[in-house]
């Protein structure tokens, strides 16, 4: 005997299915995302390791004169200044300047200027440790 009707219950097998790929792909994907913007950095004898932690934001400043809070562009230093207020002295995180050595000293004094008015007073500057980018070099120069 055949029962009519509809079937009440729900499949949920496509669902996980699906969950499970988008999962997948977000776990792969979510350390690319978080590698940073290409800077070429000065370089220095002495330099520490940045923090791992979630405590903290980057601002880059690359040689074209191009603003950036982590990965979203400032397009005005008026701007910068509202950001940084809301974003990192408000919320207590650590702000670190990484800037392209081609950049021009008084963008650089500026907009630690304007860091400080705001009166954010954990900055730190990222720089290049000159040993590891001599061996890099080295070892990407074609061996004669």
């Amino acid at each position: 005997m055949a029962k009519s009707g509809f079937v009440s219950e729900i499949n949920v097998t496509p669902f996980v299915d699906v969950m499970l790929v988008m999962l997948i792909i977000f776990m792969v994907a979510a350390p690319m995302m978080s590698e940073g913007l290409d800077v070429n950095l000065p370089q220095s004898k002495q330099v520490e390791v940045l923090p791992t932690d979630a405590d903290h934001m980057m601002l880059t400043i690359r040689n074209d004169g191009s603003i950036f809070l982590d990965q979203y562009k400032v397009d005005d230093l008026e701007q910068l200044e509202g950001y940084l207020k809301t974003l990192v002295k408000e919320k207590n995180k650590t702000l670190f300047l990484q800037a392209d050595k081609e950049v021009a000293y008084g963008v650089v004094v500026d907009v630690m200027g304007r860091i400080k008015a705001v009166g954010i007073e954990k900055l730190g500057v990222v720089a290049e440790n000159a040993q590891v980018a001599q061996a890099a070099a080295k070892a990407a120069s074609p061996k004669k």
